[in-house]
């Protein structure tokens, strides 16, 4: 069904395409406008004015069913990925109220407890 809905989606288009590009030029946007052109007389005119309009609703129509049909297959999923009762290995050691010192002497110690988990830059003394 899918398949389809594009395909008449894409005949929509090109034809919407090629009824834009017959239409008379009114506002001369680059310079170029009026003269006699291929469809110069009014009730031509009006047609592919019609013809435009009656394709935009079209592909509309289609755009929004394909948008429709795209979403409809989704079923909610987990943001995470994995089940919550998992822990990962080597996290983070729980850091104790501070006895003494302040907050950096804390964290100096829990940074002193836990092994270096790669390459380190040398410390200061």
């Amino acid at each position: 069904m899918q398949t389809v809905i594009i395909v008449v989606h894409l005949m929509i288009v090109s034809v919407l395409i090629g009824a834009v590009l017959l239409q008379k030029s009114e506002g001369g946007g680059l310079g170029m406008g009026g003269g006699a052109g291929f469809m110069s007389s009014r009730g031509t005119a009006n047609l592919l004015t019609r013809t435009t309009a009656i394709l935009a609703a079209f592909f509309f129509v289609t755009s929004m069913t394909l948008a429709w049909m795209a979403g409809a297959d989704k079923k909610p999923a987990s943001i995470l990925g994995t089940p919550a009762t998992q822990s990962q290995p080597g996290g983070p050691t729980p850091v104790a109220p501070p006895t003494s010192g302040g907050v950096l002497d804390t964290l100096k110690k829990v940074d002193e407890q836990q092994p270096p988990s790669g390459p380190q830059a040398p410390r200061s003394q």
